[in-house]
């Protein structure tokens, strides 16, 4: 079990002109929110839309012709799959992929379009790999690990080679970690490259596999995330014996800061990114002081986020923003109630979105009304302001 700088600078020549070579960008707004100088390697205009790309491609190059007529499988919550599917398509080689229930719609989608056969199976990850290893005996397929194989770790690891050649001045890079693959390969490369050079991993609150095992403790993982792509029980052991000596330190963030991540990367970079991808910059907003001032560059994973959640995702950080609040009254049922507290919400610049009347709570008197008012605002103290205006028309409330 080994791989060294030359596999990734070898992986690198093998798909050359088969992978898009992904942009690296200074970022002005994300340097300002966070307080480091921050670099993006936006891995989400990938044509599959993800890092996974350049390890699938390398693994499926290094099959046998005997392998490639069998045909590969893969266990995957999606972009590794729409990867091996892609370039699969592309070499002819058939792929079957089990995914887990639960996976985003856009990433079954996308697998399925690009000709592979997608079974859907278990309630997680392992659930999902274990019914490929089943299919792997029954049909002689090749079982292609998303993340626990050499050939992935080495193609992943072309990554690092093209954030440091675009950005050289950077000190840390900061990796997304759920089985481990991305993050080997880059620490692989980005120490040969530059030995002084801080790498380290992310990983959801709620699935912190690699901290576990270095820490020597079973991992707890349970519960869904919004970062799906990295939400994996058990990080694979060769990806954590290449990369733990080389991983300078794992940072564990929770649910709101990769919320947090998605949005920023909507509202100031422009740009879609999925849970898992956020993971760098959920790392610079929960852990601030620890980067303030440092050059660093970020590797933003994917950009495979449904819609729907996405919409979700962007309305949530506008409740925590307080430009969407929910204003609660308690007052009359009488005509004309509804009319005064707009009239109120509306001279203070505020914009009404939904109004929903509750008649039957029972701490709510028989003629009286509870009102739920959801109102735009401009930021926390014109929330607050409104609010105010309200108490002082003598309106009972509380705020949402």
């Amino acid at each position: 079990m080994t791989v060294v700088f030359a596999d990734i600078q070898a992986a690198q020549g093998r798909i050359a002109g088969q992978v898009d070579r992904t942009p690296v960008r200074y970022s002005r707004r994300l340097s300002e929110l966070t307080g480091a100088e921050v670099w993006v390697k936006y891995d989400n205009l990938h044509f599959t839309g993800s890092f996974k790309e350049r390890g699938a491609l390398n693994r499926l190059l290094l099959l046998s012709p005997e392998e490639r007529r069998r045909g590969v499988v893969a266990a995957s919550a999606g972009n590794h799959a729409q990867a091996l599917a892609y370039h699969g398509g592309r070499l002819g080689v058939p792929v079957t992929i089990v995914m887990p229930e639960g996976t985003p719609f856009a990433k079954i989608n996308g697998t399925r379009q690009h000709g592979a056969e997608v079974v859907i199976h278990g309630l997680d990850f392992s659930g999902s790999t274990e019914e490929a290893k089943r299919l792997e005996a029954e049909r002689g397929y090749v079982f292609v690990s998303a993340f626990d194989d050499e050939g992935i770790v080495a193609g992943q690891g072309v990554c690092a080679i093209e954030f440091l050649e675009d950005a050289p001045d950077i000190e840390a890079m900061i990796v997304p970690i759920g089985g481990g693959g991305l993050i080997a390969g880059c620490a692989i490369a980005a120490k040969a490259i530059k030995p002084g050079i801080k790498v380290y991993g992310v990983e959801a609150a709620r699935y912190p596999s690699f901290t576990a095992k270095r820490a020597g403790r079973p991992p707890v993982c349970t519960g869904q995330t919004i970062a799906e792509g990295i939400a994996i029980k058990a990080v694979g052991d060769i990806p954590f014996g290449l990369a733990n000596d080389l991983i300078d330190e794992v940072f564990v963030v929770d649910e709101a800061d990769f919320e947090r991540g998605v949005s920023f990367m909507a509202t100031l970079e422009k740009t879609v990114c999925e849970g898992a991808g956020a993971g760098g910059l959920a790392a610079l907003l929960a852990y601030p002081e620890r980067f303030r001032g440092m050059k660093v560059g970020i590797e933003l994973t994917g950009g495979n986020i449904d819609a729907r959640m996405l919409a979700v995702v962007l309305n949530r950080e506008l409740v925590r923003e307080r430009r969407l609040i929910v204003y609660r009254i308690l007052g009359d049922d009488r005509p004309g109630m509804l009319s005064a507290m707009a009239a109120v919400i509306g001279g203070l610049g505020g914009n009404i979105i939904d109004v929903v009347h509750n008649r039957l709570a029972l701490d709510v008197p028989a003629k009286g009304a509870e009102f739920d008012i959801m109102v735009e605002t401009r930021d926390s103290a014109h929330a607050d302001e409104i609010g105010e205006a309200l108490k002082e028309r003598g309106y009972e409330l509380r705020m949402g």
